[in-house]
């Protein structure tokens, strides 16, 4: 059985891999060094989902862009590109409160970009994929390796 790869991808990255987005480009590139399956929680699933429909709803993609997005989205779970992460979502979500005080006024990082850190911290990853400046700070300040691809 493979192993999820040691990177904790920031859905709004993946999402670049769904919909046609500045930074679209060096995903796919990433992707295919990437080695093994993703973990991705399950508020980053909703997340996925989310972006690919305000994608649809913002006009962005057409109905059969958003319909071919969404599918790909689930063939990707079921095909074991992604695994599902067991997040403990109180130690996660206490973690991030804590992150939250800690860091948030200084850097101005918002709610689900503290959250995904913390989700990253609870589950032991060392690194954290993330194009989101905020993000990225507080991925650094916390001591988590920061991978940003480049096309």
């Amino acid at each position: 059985m493979a192993t999820a790869n040691p990177v904790y991808v920031d859905p709004n990255a993946l999402l670049k891999l769904y919909l046609h987005e500045p930074e679209s480009q060096p995903m796919p590139v990433w992707r295919t060094k990437a080695r093994g399956p993703l973990s991705v929680t399950h508020h980053g699933r909703v997340e996925l989902i989310n972006g690919i429909a305000l994608a649809a709803h913002r006009k962005l993609i057409s109905d059969p862009a958003f319909d071919g997005a969404l599918a790909a989205l689930d063939d990707d779970f079921a095909q074991g590109r992604y695994v599902q992460a067991d997040l403990l979502w109180r130690a996660a979500l206490n973690r991030a409160a804590t992150l939250s005080r800690e860091y948030s006024r200084r850097l101005g990082t918002r709610s689900l970009d503290v959250l995904h850190v913390a989700s990253a911290l609870e589950l032991g990853f060392s690194t954290f994929l993330s194009f989101d400046t905020r993000q990225q700070n507080l991925v650094k300040a916390v001591g988590l390796k920061l991978v940003v691809p480049s096309s």
